[in-house]
This record gives structure tokens, C-alpha cells and sequence, in this order.
């Protein structure tokens, strides 16, 4: 049968995605019965915990991944309601679990479902675990183990008592606007929040597996009534979860929606303040966090896009943050994971301390003003490689008017300027796109050097 073919299973940057008429029941028992092969041939002990997001369709998805694990001889613990990824992470790592399993698209919009595999230390899993799943997809192996028990039992109530303890902020007299996007941070995110003292204004903190008809993906135009609650002076702060609470954005009264590379940067300083340690960031993300840690006499170490090799470098320089431009960050010593709901009340944390306005003033006035943006062309997947081939041969000695000072190529090339400025070309790893970043002083400069990269790349399609 059609779908039940192996080949349609790809566990990209971040799990498998798909529309549902890809997405289906026989693939998905397929993935329970790879990974519980995958397991037994890494002689992983402990059961898989499988979480699944507010969709429709999830919760049957997670049944029957917890019928193929408990087939394969696997104990199985679900959750009792929907929950945020970072919840099932750190059930994962905080447990005797071999892994996890969540069923996810994430920001995706209701037509998508997904799924990915979380290792038993809570991290996202490295291409060596997804290439090995991938392997027993087409012939996972038989078990001769006895059949394994599937059990029920929260995994929200325990996280909020680490997540509680692990941040402990008096929120007393903050208002906070929560908007859950009818994703799974609602009941979750609001719940810590409240349970630190604040007074939380709920938006979209109602179950819709059509999340409104927009997708779940923290965006300015996305917002615009978190935006207005916290501009008009309804809140001190808003927060936004995506659809699976993984990530967050952030809006203040004087910005509105705050640009993920500025909030990273004081949520650095902000840790800085009490701890000390190196910071992680992606390639796409921004150099205002370098000139952050140089001040702090602490490094930054860069990565490919993508928050497992964030998860991996944070582990491997033991770095008290790791972040991306599209809004997702870990913290040491909780999870080398992306966590939308922990993030929000140290976000909400600095803010009681201090105002994030003042804290993204202060940085500019002693870092200078960073802008960033990005633009994507389309590219069938067929082109992507010879595309970015073709353009290693023929970088230039100079873009949008100023010599290029060095060139990264570990996701890509990204070409940094001798004024400080950089230029970004690198192929989606979720899309037939190419993705062209570009930073630099000012929203004119970054302009042009977005069509600088667009003249460098089309011809290369």
C-alpha cells in the first residue's frame, strides 16, 4: 500500500513533517515500530514516554505509537491531555525513560502533523539517532520481549514544579498578556505565570485543533491583539507560545513585538547578571549576543541552523544559553532544549527586575543598533546542492559595497563584511527554498544586502 512506504519518512531538522494525506496511521505505527527496534539494537533500557500536541488528529497518532512501543516490548507512558513539547523533554530527561516520542507539527498550520524522537537526555536527536530510526523503517526487527504496559499520568503537573523551582520569581504586581495561539502552552504557560504571582490576561487559551485559521507560529501579524493589550498599557508583558510551546515571542509596550535577536540578548545579560557561562547561537542568528558575551569576557560559539547542533554545542562548551532567530531557546541546567514555557517566566522574571525596553536600550546604547531580515527564493529540492556548489565558486571579494572580511561555510556560506554587516545564503531544510540572511546597522543596509544576495543566487537556480 502507498502509505505504508518507508520512503515517504524523512526525519529532517527537526522530526518528520507532513500534510495528513502523507502523514498516516501505517506510517506513523511504522515510526513506533522503528524506534522500538532502534532502541533494543542500542541496548537503551526504560520506557518511551509519547506526547502529543492540541491537534486533531494527535492524540490517536499517540495512541497507536504507544501500541507499536508496548508491542515491541516497550512500557509506555502517555500523557493525560495534550502538552507542550518541552514538558515531554524534560519528562524524558528527568526520568528513567529511554526516550520520547511527541507527536507534533509545531507552527505548522492543522493540515500538518509531525512527529520526533527525543533521547533520553532530553536534547533533540543528532543525525546518528534519526539516521538509525530511519534504517529499521523499512524492516524493524520482530521483539521476542513480552508485550509492554501503556499507562496514563500528567506530564504538565510535574514540569510546572521543576520549572517553579528552577526560576524563582515573585511576579507580584506584573500583568502579563498569554497568548496561547489554542496551542499547548494554554493552561500550562498561563498556570506558571499565575502560579509565580502574576496577574495573566488570557488570549486564544481555548483548544482549537484549527487554531483559528491561522498557523501557530509567533509572528507580528500573527498577534495583533497581544500586541494591543500591551501597547495600549493592558500589560507590562506579553508572551506568546507556538503551537507546541517550544518556542516564544515576546512583545513590550514600547516595541511591540520584539525582534527574537534583541529579546536573546538581554535574556543573556539578564542570566549574566547571577551566572556566567558561553552563549550558542545559529548561524542566521544575531552578532548582538557576541558583543553581549565579549563584554562579559565569555564566548560565543556558533552552529548550523537547527536546534540540535545548538543542543550538542551547549553540551560540548557547557554554555549557560543557547538561541535561534526563530525564537526558540535552552537553558543549562533545565533542558539543552528549546522551552517556550521556562522562557517565558525568566522573561517575565527580568521583566518584574527590570524593564525589557530598558534592558534592549541599554544593550544598543552600549553595542549599537543591530537590524536583521531574511528573504527566501524558491528552489526545487533537485537544485539546492549544486546551487550552493555554484556559489562557492564564485563568492565575490565584495558585496553591496564592502569587502568581504571572512566567509563560514558550516551552514552554507555566510559572508561577513569588513563593516561588520554579514550575508547569509543557506538551503531550508523544511523547504524547496533557499534562505538569504542578511544583518547590518541599519533596515537600509540590510536591504540591500538582501538584494545583493538575491542578484548573487538567482542565476545559480
Amino acid at each position: 500500500m502507498v502509505d505504508t512506504d518507508a520512503s515517504a519518512i524523512t526525519f529532517g531538522t527537526d522530526g518528520w513533517r507532513a500534510t495528513l494525506d502523507q502523514f498516516t496511521e501505517p506510517r506513523v505505527r511504522l515510526v513506533g515500530r522503528a524506534v522500538a527496534s532502534y532502541l533494543d539494537d542500542a541496548a537503551v533500557p526504560g520506557p518511551v514516554a509519547v506526547g502529543y500536541d492540541a491537534r486533531e488528529t494527535s492524540p490517536g497518532f499517540a495512541e497507536a505509537l504507544a501500541e507499536e512501543l508496548a508491542a515491541g516490548g516497550r512500557d509506555v507512558v502517555l500523557p493525560t491531555r495534550d502538552c507542550p513539547t518541552p514538558a515531554l523533554a524534560w519528562t524524558v530527561a528527568d526520568g528513567d525513560f529511554a526516550g520520547g516520542l511527541m507527536v507534533t507539527a509545531s507552527h505548522n498550520p492543522p493540515e500538518y502533523n509531525g512527529v520526533k524522537f527525543v533521547p533520553a537526555d532530553g536534547a533533540p536527536a543528532l543525525p546518528a539517532v534519526t539516521d538509525a530510526i530511519e534504517v529499521h523503517l523499512e524492516s524493524p526487527d520482530a521483539s521476542e520481549e513480552p508485550r509492554g504496559a501503556i499507562r496514563e499520568r500528567s506530564l504538565v503537573d510535574p514540569y510546572l514544579d521543576h520549572a517553579r523551582a528552577f526560576v524563582d520569581a515573585d511576579l507580584s504586581g506584573l500583568t502579563v498578556a498569554y497568548d496561547a495561539m489554542h496551542g499547548s502552552g494554554r493552561g500550562v504557560t498561563d498556570a506558571l505565570l499565575a502560579s509565580a504571582g502574576a496577574t495573566v490576561r488570557r488570549l486564544r487559551c481555548e483548544r482549537d485543533p484549527t487554531f483559528g485559521g491561522t498557523p501557530p507560529e509567533p509572528e507580528p501579524e500573527r498577534v495583533p491583539a497581544l500586541v494591543e493589550a500591551v501597547t495600549a498599557g493592558d500589560a507590562d508583558l506579553g508572551v506568546v507560545n507556538d503551537g507546541d510551546a517550544d518556542r516564544i515571542g515576546v512583545v513590550t509596550p514600547e516595541r511591540g513585538y520584539l525582534d527574537p535577536n534583541r529579546f536573546f540578548a538581554a535574556l543573556y545579560a539578564s542570566l549574566l547578571e547571577g551566572d556566567s557561562g558561553d552563549a550558542v547561537r545559529t548561524v542566521s542568528t544575531s552578532s548582538l549576543v557576541d558583543r553581549v558575551a565579549a563584554a562579559h569576557d565569555q564566548a560565543v560559539h556558533e552552529t548550523a541552523v537547527g536546534f540540535k547542533w545548538v543542543g550538542a554545542a551547549m553540551a560540548e562548551h557547557d554554555a549557560l544559553v543557547g538561541g535561534e532567530e526563530s525564537g526558540g531557546f535552552g537553558v543549562r541546567g533545565h533542558l539543552r532544549n528549546k522551552d517556550g514555557v521556562l522562557v517565558a517566566l525568566l522573561a517575565a522574571a527580568a521583566e518584574r527586575d527590570r524593564p525589557i525596553d530598558a534592558r534592549v536600550d541599554a544593550l544598543e546604547a552600549a553595542h549599537g543598533e543591530i537590524y536583521q531580515d531574511r528573504t527566501s527564493l524558491d528552489c526545487p529540492e533537485e537544485r539546492k546542492e549544486p546551487a550552493i556548489d555554484a556559489l562557492a565558486d564564485g563568492l565575490p571579494a565584495d558585496v553591496a559595497g564592502a569587502a568581504v572580511a571572512s566567509v563560514n561555510d558550516v551552514d552554507g556560506f555566510k559572508i561577513h563584511l569588513e563593516d561588520g554587516a554579514w550575508l547569509l545564503v543557506r538551503p531550508s531544510g523544511t523547504e524547496p527554498k533557499l534562505r538569504i540572511y542578511a544583518e547590518g546597522d541599519s533596515p537600509g543596509r540590510v536591504e540591500a544586502l538582501l538584494e545583493a544576495g538575491r542578484g548573487l543566487v538567482e542565476p545559480l537556480i
